[in-house]
């Protein structure tokens, strides 16, 4: 399969990151390079170039923006996605994120481990919508969906 070999946010417009923001992306962005699996299939019968892929992740116009290029950076594809059906379980995401970082500062481990769970569940559901989205335009297995969900967030937090 071929995969991300390099991603970038563009978050010049967005405001400072907190600490936690700040971590939440860096953990995404590692694990993400680590391991991923990211292919761009057949359109209209054209063949699209192999990868490894450039990704670069933006919000425009209200719009979340992929744009794809080769490892030596040449264009392979750009695909804008509504941000509409990701707007709600981001917006649940960011809330139970606040919970569990305030709930690791002073709860104990089972309370923490239970809004952890929490925190997995609507985590996976946004990968689920990303999968649904990207289908036909790009290929991606769960875990490389769930960080991309991830820096989506990010991105979104700030627009």
């Amino acid at each position: 399969m071929t995969h991300i070999c390099h991603i970038e946010l563009d978050d010049a417009n967005l405001p400072p990151p907190t600490p936690e923001i700040e971590q939440e992306r860096q953990v995404a962005m590692f694990d993400l390079l680590e391991a991923n699996s990211f292919t761009l299939p057949k359109r209209d019968d054209r063949l699209m170039p192999d990868g490894p892929y450039q990704v670069g992740l933006s919000i425009r116009d209200k719009r979340l923006v992929f744009d794809v290029r080769t490892e030596a950076g040449a264009p392979a594809a750009e695909f804008h996605l509504s941000l509409s059906p990701f707007r709600q379980v981001v917006k649940d995401y960011w809330s139970i994120c606040e919970s569990y970082f305030d709930a690791v500062k002073n709860l104990p481990p089972n309370q923490i481990e239970t809004i952890d769970m929490a925190r997995r569940g609507i985590h996976n559901e946004g990968a689920r919508v990303l999968e649904e989205r990207l289908e036909g335009k790009a290929e991606i297995d769960t875990d490389t969906a769930r960080r991309l969900f991830t820096l989506i967030c990010v991105l979104h937090f700030g627009g």
